[in-house]
């Protein structure tokens, strides 16, 4: 069997891009909720506030580790297998891409060791200020990023000579058409990860009895988050979608499974798309929804995906599906925020063990959400890299052979699998400690200190009688 380099080399990225975003869409939303616990600890003295603050800074730096070790590599990629893109595209791409580092990464980092190992040892007000300068960089950083990727979908302030990339305008190439609503969806996509994680793991707490009143107050704080940002992040990605439909329209008609050009298009809820035969299978729909959504109109023209040739076409399924669930997860998102404050008004947000059941679970779904609709925006853009100007034949590295690309990608599964692990272990560790591990820093000069960032998970496990892992300071002896 003969390996084709380019489409190992479009599932390699797919899989690195796929596992590293994860990270940056929980840090986000995470370094602003403990900028705001700094800030509550600050005016109140409230001890709750510092244990939530100290507590899921040590999950910050765990996560912050492994989207640093995942996603380093993602940019030598667009040297080692995407080259001609590179080279075209270098005279915009580079400098973005190293504003990044710059006005961001060294923020993240710098601040990072101040606030994970400076309380009590600096100002109080210095340490709110490294919580806010971490946050900060992480929305600089997501800043850059979403400007490079939004300018691939729709490319604007440049000109090409010879087939290079030369800025004419930076003002127009960094703020392209969909770069707005991209940033503000994933920036909402962020608070609700955020929200979501720190719910379920704070709901786990309570149905435990564990730190009552430091995880009921961070419980209250994210259903207000979710009732707010839940029903926003629909206003936005209503926008978003109608972005799309104007610049592009082909992602559009995959992702409602159109293929005819017409108005009254119907809203699926379920279909079988099949490329081959260019029509659907087992079609279930609302009349009409669909021209309604995308054009504030019920008879609205909604494209389809037979006006654009079959090698222009994205893949239908992949886009159709991926969209299906995102939405899905958000309806979802809405009514747990709806459910919150209905219990809120009873008082039994946080004592309801059915409630704190659905937010344990929920917890995982905005990552699910996340890598669906980053599937919907990257497959959905399928085949160009550059929207309507390259595409992915023409931006793989010529020499790049199908073996060098299975060989890297199998690197890169090997690899991001032992992080993952190594991850998950961490994590395991400090959540299972919990807040009552988080006494605050000891200003004993005899206290060990840890060195770098995971070393925070520093609590070994012990064993109860039972044979189950527990905190050391609460194991049977």
């Amino acid at each position: 069997m003969e390996l084709d380099p380019l489409i190992l080399s479009r599932i390699q990225f797919a899989f690195v891009v796929s596992f590293h975003a994860i990270f940056p869409v929980f840090t986000i939303g995470l370094a602003s909720y403990i900028a705001v616990l700094e800030g509550l600890a600050f005016k109140t003295g409230n001890p709750a506030w510092t244990k939530l603050s100290g507590f899921w800074t040590k999950v910050f730096a765990v996560v912050f580790g492994m989207g640093v070790v995942s996603g380093i590599v993602m940019s030598f990629q667009f040297g080692t297998n995407w080259s001609n893109f590179s080279q075209a595209t270098a005279n915009f791409l580079g400098p973005v891409l190293s504003y990044e580092v710059i006005t961001a990464f060294f923020l993240e980092a710098a601040f990072l060791g101040v606030l994970l190992f400076g309380r009590n040892k600096v100002p109080a007000g210095v340490h709110l200020f490294a919580a806010i300068m971490v946050a900060t960089g992480t929305f600089i950083s997501s800043f850059w990023i979403l400007s490079a990727n939004s300018w691939m979908q729709t490319p604007a302030g440049f000109e090409l000579r010879d087939g290079i990339v030369h800025v004419t305008s930076w003002t127009e190439a960094i703020f392209n058409p969909s770069f707005p609503y991209r940033f503000m969806h994933m920036g909402l996509a962020s608070f609700l990860t955020g929200s979501f994680v720190v719910a379920g793991v704070s709901a786990w707490y309570l149905l435990r009895g564990r730190e009552v009143e430091a995880n009921r107050k961070a419980l209250s704080m994210c259903l207000w988050l979710i009732l707010f940002i839940g029903p926003a992040q629909l206003v936005v990605g209503d926008f978003h979608g109608l972005n799309t439909l104007e610049h592009q329209p082909a992602k559009v008609a995959a992702m409602e499974g159109n293929w005819e050009t017409g108005s009254n298009v119907p809203l699926l809820l379920f279909a079988i798309p099949d490329q081959d035969a260019q029509t659907n299978h087992f079609e279930i729909g609302i009349p009409s929804m669909a021209s309604m959504i995308l054009t504030h109109e019920w008879d609205g023209i909604v494209p389809g995906l037979k006006d654009f040739p079959r090698e222009e076409q994205p893949p239908v399924g992949i886009v159709f599906w991926s969209f299906r669930i995102m939405v899905g997860i958000g309806t979802a998102m809405i009514l747990v925020g709806l459910a919150g404050l209905y219990l809120r008004r009873k008082g039994r947000y946080w004592q309801s063990p059915v409630f704190l059941n659905i937010l344990r679970v929920m917890s995982i779904s905005p990552f699910i959400a996340v890598l669906t609709g980053w599937f919907v925006t990257e497959v959905g853009r399928s085949p160009w890299l550059m929207y309507g100007i390259m595409d992915h034949a023409a931006g793989v590295t010529p020499s790049l052979t199908g073996g060098m690309a299975l060989f890297t990608l199998i690197g890169y599964i090997v690899v991001y699998s032992l992080v993952f692990a190594a991850g998950v272990y961490y994590l395991m560790r400090v959540l299972y400690v919990g807040l009552e591990g988080d006494h605050g820093e000891d200003d004993d000069e005899s206290v060990e200190r840890p060195a770098r960032p995971w070393s925070a998970a520093h609590v070994p496990f012990e064993y109860d009688s039972h044979g189950r892992v527990v905190p050391a300071n609460e194991g049977g002896q």
